[in-house]
């Protein structure tokens, strides 16, 4: 096992080797995150660059996971994601609901805690908002990755999981240096 941000290469290659699976978000076909230096090794064609449109992304993810890819969306800090909300809550958690258990897409949400060291950026962009998300969704499984030992495992699940649920997970920016 290697360290945190280790084990995030270690599983982005997973996944990227995964016939049906595509990475979309901000700065991941070009350096713009910390998040972008784990798909380095993800081939080429499996990542979708995006515009700063959060909420259209999430609905773009929505509609390749009932098309049958498993997309991961990719969101480099909670406080973005907080603006897919609409598309997150009302949609790709209700599907199963909504459409009788005709679709359960399975989708896996990549978001982190923002670091704050060396510098911090400021309220906007360090914001956990986990434990307040688990208690709008149902259909949707979130993660905090506290440890390196964690990490593997968790986006081996969210992959291989049969149980018609998404998968969120939550990184700590601070620890891609520090663990």
């Amino acid at each position: 096992m290697g360290n945190y941000f280790d084990e995030l290469k270690r599983s982005m290659d997973y996944l990227g080797e995964q016939p049906d699976t595509l990475f979309l978000g901000q700065a991941v076909e070009y350096k713009g995150t910390a998040m972008t230096n784990t798909l380095k090794d993800v081939p080429q064609n499996k990542l979708l660059e995006m515009p700063v449109d959060e909420e259209m992304q999430m609905g773009i993810t929505n509609g390749l996971a009932i098309g049958g890819t498993v997309p991961i969306s990719i969101y480099p800090r909670w406080n973005f994601l907080l603006l897919t909300m609409n598309q997150l809550i009302n949609h790709l958690d209700k599907m199963p609901v909504f459409s009788h258990g005709e679709y359960s897409p399975k989708v896996i949400i990549r978001t982190s805690i923002g670091s704050q060291r060396p510098l911090h950026p400021q309220a906007q962009h360090v914001g956990d908002y986990t434990d307040g998300m688990r208690l709008m969704v149902e259909n949707i499984e979130i993660i905090r990755l506290d440890e390196p030992r964690d990490i593997f495992p968790a986006y081996y699940k969210a992959y291989n999981r049969t149980d018609g649920k998404s998968t969120l997970l939550v990184e700590w920016g601070d620890y891609y240096g520090e663990k």
